[in-house]
């Protein structure tokens, strides 16, 4: 492009999330033109949803922020979840439409084929469906580190993910509008991180979500580490081996499977189907 990459950087832990933070000045230093807007609230396992905020969900709110270091950006809190703000950028909600929509740095990663519910990766798929490229950015910190909590010897290795990142970003560019992205980061500094490397999506993701037993008048889910070792080669396998991990996915879409033949009408057919229909 002869112009400078226009990038929205969102995300689903929110707006104060130090992820979101890092992978906004990172893309900022690598010379595109950002603008931050991520949900006012956690919306972690948004997946795709388009609903706004509860009070009105026909008005979204927008309240401008400046966050620290990164004071020469726009950015906005806004009352709805990421797929929402990447869909509503995509109508210059924000500017112009970007180019491109960096959606993290997730606080976990987002693996397998579970990544169906996760927030990040829904924001890179609307991206994807309304003409721009996406890219979804996680870091494998696992379950028992909280980034609300100051823990600085546990502090996730945020930089590594955000380079890893830029490293990804120029090759996004160069591809088709409407290109997604999943990138998986381990939790560790630059010089432990085996590679990058491309894998299909595993089965399960690294954490699965059950239902307990019901108590009364609600229902309990109990989120635990997945006990069962991916397949080889898989984004989770990989992952888990210390290498970064990109795949390329695609939004909802038809498949041939199962072949339809035998369920539709063949053309012109005087089905008994089609006898009741005009008669009803």
């Amino acid at each position: 492009m002869s112009r400078r990459l226009r990038a929205l950087v969102t995300n689903d832990d929110g707006i104060d999330s130090p992820g979101l933070h890092r992978l906004a000045a990172a893309a900022r230093d690598a010379g595109l033109d950002v603008v931050i807007a991520a949900p006012a609230e956690q919306s972690s396992g948004a997946s795709a949803s388009i609903i706004a905020g509860v009070e009105d969900r026909d008005r979204i709110s927008l309240r401008e922020r400046a966050i620290p270091g990164l004071e020469d950006l726009p950015a906005y809190a806004v009352g709805a979840a990421p797929a929402l703000i990447s869909l509503i950028a995509a109508h210059g909600a924000f500017g112009d439409p970007p180019d491109v929509v960096l959606s993290g740095i997730n606080h976990g990663a987002n693996l397998g084929q579970v990544i169906l519910h996760s927030g990040t990766v829904g924001a890179a798929l609307t991206a994807g469906v309304n003409g721009a490229r996406g890219l979804a950015v996680s870091l494998d910190v696992g379950l028992e580190v909280e980034w609300e909590v100051a823990r600085p010897a546990a502090d996730p290795h945020w930089d590594t993910a955000a380079r890893v990142a830029c490293r990804v970003i120029p090759f996004l560019a160069q591809q088709p509008a409407g290109t997604v992205l999943n990138l998986n980061v381990p939790d560790v500094d630059d010089d432990h991180v085996a590679g990058l490397r491309a894998a299909p999506l595993a089965e399960f993701g690294i954490v699965q979500t059950t239902m307990t037993e019901p108590a009364e008048g609600d229902i309990r889910l109990t989120v635990a580490d997945n006990t069962e070792r991916p397949a080889a080669g898989t984004d989770a396998a990989l992952l888990a081996d210390g290498f970064a991990v990109v795949t390329a996915i695609q939004s909802v879409r038809e498949t041939d499977r199962p072949p339809l033949d035998d369920l539709i009408d063949d053309a012109g057919a005087d089905t008994a189907y089609a006898r009741t229909s005009r008669t009803a």
